[in-house]
């Protein structure tokens, strides 16, 4: 397809579109030290200059809304970026309020005090990210390949733009089969959590 390399786009999502865990800082940190901290280790994933990562807003929306553990003495912890990392990444495709039932469990453990695997977690979400690109490298050139074939067999009138469309078709189609499969497991593995909120 011209105008658009499947390889350069992946390429340019290895370590981009998420915050390392080490660079998440030990002292707790202010809002605007926040909204800084997203700013600058997520801007790429901005699809338009003027989109703001995380605003006093979101973050304010999700304290309220108990996505994250309580704030103490308006500083967050490394715990709360490291779950707004998750939000960030989560937010794109499903809901606040599944959102809140995937991570009810962690804040619950967290506001009790008790220990809780985050660093873990987060740090196994990464690795899944990365062979997450792998995965998508190796699909999107089937799924060009099919989507070349296909119109190739249909009509051979259809040009470039007809290529791109469905081309933004196919992958809109996959990530909505991905997203429902997602709601299902929140809804038919989460049911505990969902009760409790």
């Amino acid at each position: 397809m011209n105008d658009f390399n499947i390889d350069t786009f992946i390429n340019d999502q290895k370590g981009s579109n998420n915050i390392d865990l080490n660079d998440f800082p030990e002292l707790d940190l202010y809002m605007d030290q926040v909204m800084q901290l997203f700013e600058t280790r997520l801007a790429y994933t901005k699809r338009n200059p003027d989109d703001k990562v995380l605003t006093k807003t979101m973050i304010n929306n999700y304290a309220k809304d108990n996505l994250l553990m309580k704030i103490k003495n308006k500083k967050y912890t490394k715990n709360h970026l490291i779950l707004m990392g998750l939000i960030y990444n989560l937010k794109g495709a499903l809901s606040l309020t599944d959102i809140k039932t995937l991570l009810t469990p962690i804040i619950q453990s967290f506001d009790s005090d008790k220990e809780y695997p985050l660093y873990d977690i987060y740090q196994s979400f990464l690795d899944m990210y990365d062979l997450n690109l792998e995965e998508l490298k190796e699909s999107s050139h089937r799924i060009e390949e099919n989507t070349l074939n296909i119109l190739k067999n249909k009509n051979k009138n259809l040009g470039n733009y007809e290529e791109k469309l469905l081309l933004a078709c196919s992958y809109v189609s996959m990530s909505n089969l991905f997203r429902r499969m997602s709601e299902r497991i929140i809804d038919e593995c989460f049911e505990d959590a969902k009760e409790k909120k």
